[in-house]
């Protein structure tokens, strides 16, 4: 008899739901997400009240060294999000679909099952917009919880030319509005946004029921994402504009650990102080 590929822990507090999502959103409480890759950092998110945690494909940058997302495989993300799923007891776990998993509704649901059946995850992650509606209807038709993305999608960079803002002229602000609308239609439970100015992104998240999570897109999302590393300033590479290291930023007369880093975040992501205007993309 062969084990488990991950061990669900035993709950001593309730574990976020979509119910709880949904309650927070619209209680105006926000919600604090931050990336993990492996068992000891996802420990540390979870016993420090992140919400969600992401098992992002951005650790192809931050723990592979890649320049970009691109080269991270179905099969990274599976081990990283069987990783976190054992050290996992309050935290809702939502894991990236990797670059080509989800090219048609078939090949999706194929990998998103394989996100929840082989890793733990309880939610999905993919980037784009209208050419992803079957996509997204064919996983919540299957009782899949899914977080669509919209604004940059890191994916998608050398089409888009760069990291660069997404939204900033009329035309697209608003074809980004109706994606969201779509996104939110077609069964998506919750919606990302990503570099996004941060009026838009205000307006995106009035327009929707569903909670909407913000990196780089100001303080008017439902919450706040960052990547685990640079909130403790060891990421690989220029940290981004909308990043703050708050492990460099405690108090020298408290306690400096990553715990105290940790707890700094999400107090400032529940008080409404993180982002600051200095974070704010114009």
């Amino acid at each position: 008899m062969t084990s488990p590929p991950y061990s669900s822990p035993q709950l001593s507090v309730p574990s976020v739901t979509l119910q709880t999502l949904r309650k927070m959103h619209q209680a105006g409480e926000k919600i604090a997400m931050l990336t993990a890759y492996d068992a000891s950092f996802a420990a540390v998110l979870d016993r420090n009240g992140v919400d969600i945690i992401l098992v992002g494909d951005s650790l192809g940058m931050v723990v592979q060294g890649h320049a970009t997302t691109i080269p991270v495989t179905m099969n990274d993300m599976i081990y990283h999000t069987r990783l976190v799923a054992r050290a996992q007891s309050r935290a809702m776990i939502m894991g990236d679909m990797p670059f080509m998993s989800y090219s048609d509704p078939i090949k999706a649901l194929d990998n998103a099952t394989r996100f929840m059946q082989e890793a733990g995850a309880q939610m999905v992650k993919l980037e784009g917009g209208g050419e992803l509606l079957a996509v997204v209807a064919k996983l919540a038709a299957h009782n899949i919880p899914v977080c669509a993305h919209l604004g940059l999608q890191p994916q998608s960079v050398y089409k888009l030319g760069g990291y660069r803002v997404q939204g900033r002229d009329p035309t697209a602000a608003e074809a980004m509005v109706q994606q969201a609308l779509a996104m939110q239609s077609a069964g998506a439970d919750a919606l990302l946004l990503e570099c996004v100015p941060a009026a838009l992104a205000k307006k995106i998240t009035q327009s929707l029921t569903i909670p909407t999570i913000g990196i780089g897109a100001g303080a008017d999302t439902s919450g706040q994402v960052l990547v685990l590393y640079d909130i403790l300033g060891i990421s690989h590479g220029r940290q981004p504009k909308f990043a703050k290291n708050f492990l460099a930023e405690l108090p020298a007369d408290r306690e400096i650990s990553i715990d105290a880093a940790v707890r700094a975040y999400v107090n400032a992501v529940k008080q409404g102080s993180f982002p600051t205007a200095s974070q704010v993309l114009a």
